[in-house]
């Protein structure tokens, strides 16, 4: 991976080079992560002018957590307790005689910009806004396959509480365990705190569990994500208990289900990233359902859980092929409850077999 993380930060250069900057400081740990190879807690990257270095307030743990350093960048562990890595790579970037350093203006403080200021009075502070997102955006095939096996860690729990007895137990206990299972399987740990929902809460976007006890006929609903290397993934599925599904139930199912579907079908190279929240959107508006959906479809993932593209009603922009989304929609009926039906996936193209799935768990509405 040294290679691709050379790669990366070459590409940032270019970037800051094209816009007229010296140097870099990249402070967003997830950031920091792509660039690098590993985060340590409060870790900052310095990319530029003479060489890219790592400044660290302690030495990293290696912990799985962190990630693994790239062993081609140079690491700088400040020997003062207490102080700021941020300052410390700015003085080293005017040092090295660089005019300017682009920072990231939508992450640092601004008690942390008026530092940088301080310590570096002759060095122009620029904004170097999004422009590791934006590389993040396309993932290379190491990234995907990170992808992939956190999907499989997530399917692997999911199915595996499916085959347990659920009558009686609570969200929060079903929630705790998917958790435990994600570990023994191989993640790093959730990707997201998981959700689970039981017959009035179930469909609830992001529901915090609690101690309410699953009975027979309620739905079930279920959102989970592994941390694998650092990449994340996310799943959610919807379930009844105990019985047959009420005719309402598989109404509900169904609506969203085929709202779902067509979200996944329109996810190809080139797709506005709207019009893909607008197909699976307008499926349950049909219904008049349109008003019960979160603000976006679904969002991409990576590094972090929610990153760029959002596909949103409002969204700007189109999907490239080897972007990483969710498309998950969902319905909740006050005092009822609803469904929710979340999968991730690779936007590839038409000649490849289209939208690549990687969360594979049925999709069939099971009694169980």
């Amino acid at each position: 991976m040294s290679d691709a993380y050379a790669a990366r930060r070459g590409r940032l250069r270019d970037r800051c080079a094209a816009a007229g900057n010296a140097a870099a400081l990249i402070t967003r740990p997830a950031n920091v992560r792509y660039l690098a190879g590993a985060s340590p807690l409060g870790a900052v990257l310095l990319v530029g002018p003479v060489e890219d270095v790592l400044f660290c307030g302690t030495s990293p743990t290696g912990e799985a957590d962190e990630g693994r350093l790239d062993d081609r960048l140079r690491l700088n562990v400040l020997s003062a307790p207490g102080g700021d890595p941020a300052v410390a790579a700015a003085d080293m970037a005017a040092s090295a005689r660089a005019d300017s350093l682009a920072v990231e203006e939508h992450h640092i403080t601004v008690g942390r910009h008026r530092a940088l200021r301080s310590v570096a009075p002759g060095l122009r502070l620029t904004d170097l806004g999004t422009s590791v997102e934006q590389l993040r955006l396309v993932k290379d095939e190491e990234e995907i396959a990170c992808l992939r096996i956190a999907a499989e860690i997530a399917d692997q729990a999911l199915g595996e509480l499916l085959e347990s007895i659920l009558v009686g137990r609570t969200e929060r206990h079903l929630a705790l365990e998917l958790e435990r299972r994600l570990v023994d399987h191989g993640a790093d740990g959730p990707a997201f705190p998981t959700s689970v929902g039981t017959g009035p809460h179930s469909g609830r976007s992001r529901h915090r569990p609690s101690d309410r006890r699953v009975e027979e006929g309620d739905f079930l609903s279920v959102c989970l994500g592994a941390n694998y290397r650092g990449y994340r993934c996310e799943i959610g599925r919807t379930f009844v208990i105990g019985t047959t599904p009420a005719d309402w139930q598989i109404e509900l199912y169904d609506l969203v289900f085929a709202a779902q579907r067509a979200g996944r079908e329109a996810l190809l190279p080139g797709a506005a990233y709207r019009d893909v929240d607008r197909a699976a959107r307008s499926v349950l508006g049909s219904a008049d359902h349109g008003e019960a959906l979160a603000p976006s479809t679904g969002h991409g993932v990576g590094l972090e859980i929610d990153e760029d593209p959002q596909l949103a009603p409002t969204a700007m922009g189109k999907l490239d092929a080897c972007v990483p989304v969710t498309v998950e929609p969902g319905v909740h009926l006050p005092g009822r409850g609803g469904v929710r039906i979340d999968d991730t996936l690779v936007v590839r193209p038409e000649a490849d077999g289209g939208p690549e799935l990687l969360t594979i768990t049925t999709k069939e509405l099971l009694a169980l």
